[in-house]
């Protein structure tokens, strides 16, 4: 199906259209989704010709003149773009009425990231969710994983007043995988659990009986949770992956750092979710050897 854009340099071409699709247009659709749409504005000819930079006389002569005709394309294009739907919604050639703005909105935005878990919208996906397989890449490691000091240590902005206690929502995220039916599956690199227990980086700052402390946390919430919970872990040496999370069939969130890019499209899904397979198909820790992973690491901490 032919397309009509609304650029300004297009118009000519949108013209050429016009003329072209005239013996395929319904002229009493295209006055009714006109009727439909200043309804819906709430505004009367007036108001909306004012708004779309038209004249009144123009838009009443397109509704109710004796001869049907369709509008000049520069005018077609001034009526859809302040009813904010699209050209081809109005001839009558398309059934969708959104704006390819707002079809491309429909499938991908972004969402900004709260700097920390009390603020990320993450928390309300996981619970729309619930019930769905979620597979997820961290950044460095799950959230829900971390006791309070971890969580201070990486977001400290999150325990100032007057702002959102990080522990809280890491709890709601655990009250979650506690309930029946639940499926979380993490591909993590095992690098990151390393490079904790051995202090380096950010981690640096936390002393040997610090960490030993947060790797039995750790061990503690994946044998509790298991198998609902499932941690497989790859070599960073070898497989490489930016943080993603899929939400069952439900949208894709892809970590950009100041924000998430958020998808919601089927294919989109389809290849994030084939994505997340591979890791996990060349994971080197296994779910059921997880947790004796940490608490190996545990034993040479300090």
């Amino acid at each position: 199906m032919m397309h009509i854009v609304t650029d300004d340099c297009e118009r000519s071409t949108q013209a050429l259209a016009l003329r072209t699709m005239k013996p395929r247009v319904s002229h009493d659709l295209f006055r009714e989704r006109v009727r439909q749409v200043l309804t819906r504005s709430g505004l009367t000819y007036a108001g909306f010709a004012r708004r779309a930079g038209l004249d009144r006389s123009t838009l009443s002569q397109l509704l109710t003149g004796p001869m049907p005709r369709l509008p000049r394309a520069e005018t077609l294009v001034q009526i859809a773009r302040t009813a904010r739907v699209s050209v081809d919604w109005l001839l009558g050639l398309s059934q969708r009425s959104e704006m390819e703005t707002e079809i491309i909105e429909a499938v991908m935005r972004f969402e900004p990231y709260g700097q920390s878990p009390a603020e990320d919208p993450y928390l309300g996906w996981v619970k729309a969710a619930q019930g769905l397989r979620i597979c997820t890449v961290p950044a460095s490691f799950p959230d829900l994983l971390k006791n309070e000091t971890v969580l201070r240590t990486e977001f400290p902005e999150a325990f100032a007043v007057p702002r959102g206690n990080a522990v809280e929502a890491v709890a709601q995220r655990l009250d979650i995988l506690r309930q029946p039916y639940q499926q979380h599956e993490v591909a993590n690199s095992r690098e990151a659990f390393i490079g904790f227990a051995a202090g380096a980086g950010r981690w640096s700052v936390l002393d040997a009986a610090t960490r030993r402390t947060a790797l039995e946390h750790m061990t503690a919430i994946t044998e509790e949770l298991y198998p609902s919970f499932r941690v497989y872990l790859y070599d960073s040496g070898t497989t490489f992956s930016a943080p993603f999370t899929v939400f069952g069939a439900q949208r894709v969130a892809v970590f950009l750092g100041p924000s998430y890019l958020l998808l919601n499209a089927a294919s989109h899904v389809e290849m994030f979710a084939r994505r997340f397979d591979d890791l996990i198909r060349g994971a080197v820790v296994q779910p059921h050897e997880f947790a004796g992973f940490l608490k190996d690491l545990t034993g040479r901490v300090g």
